[in-house]
Parts: C-alpha cells; sequence; structure tokens
C-alpha cells in the first residue's frame, strides 16, 4: 500500500508525474499529482528552476512532502542540448 499524506484542503496524493524542460537557460518543471484510489483528487502546477540540480530538488520536496514512494513518481526531461550536461 502507497503511504499518503493529506493536504490542507483533505486531499491526499499517491503518483507524481513530473516534467523537466531546459528553455532559453532556465528549467520549466511542471507536475501533477494524483490519488489512485480518488481520481477526482488531482492537482497540477509549474514552476521555473535555474538548473537541473534546483528542478530535481523541487520535485523530490514535493514527492517527499506527500509521501509519494519512488516507485510511483515519473520524470521526463527535455533537453535542449543534452550533450553539453553530460561527460565523454
Amino acid at each position: 500500500m502507497t503511504p499518503q499524506k493529506k493536504t490542507a484542503g483533505g486531499s491526499t496524493f499517491t503518483r507524481l508525474y513530473a516534467k523537466i524542460q531546459q528553455e532559453d537557460g532556465a528549467y520549466t518543471v511542471s507536475v501533477r499529482l494524483y490519488n489512485d484510489r480518488a481520481q477526482r483528487e488531482v492537482a497540477w502546477g509549474q514552476e521555473t528552476a535555474p538548473s537541473i540540480e534546483v528542478a530535481s530538488m523541487m520535485i523530490g520536496s514535493i514527492a517527499e512532502g506527500f509521501s509519494i514512494s519512488k516507485n510511483c513518481i515519473s520524470i521526463v526531461i527535455g533537453m535542449e542540448n543534452f550533450r553539453d550536461g553530460t561527460l565523454h
């Protein structure tokens, strides 16, 4: 069973879908939170981060805040030039 944490509005979330998109030197982080047991319980948001590390920490913080386990998190990353950030 997936642990859940109630929000201020009484909603619980069991899944986190996130997308990090690099745009003009910054990173846009888009998230959607779902509850498997109550499909009406959905939340979403978008924020800008200065680096991929900060974007990753933002997603981790949301997951931790709602007690969403790692196997219930999906992340998609879109980079302008992914080779710039890799070691060869």
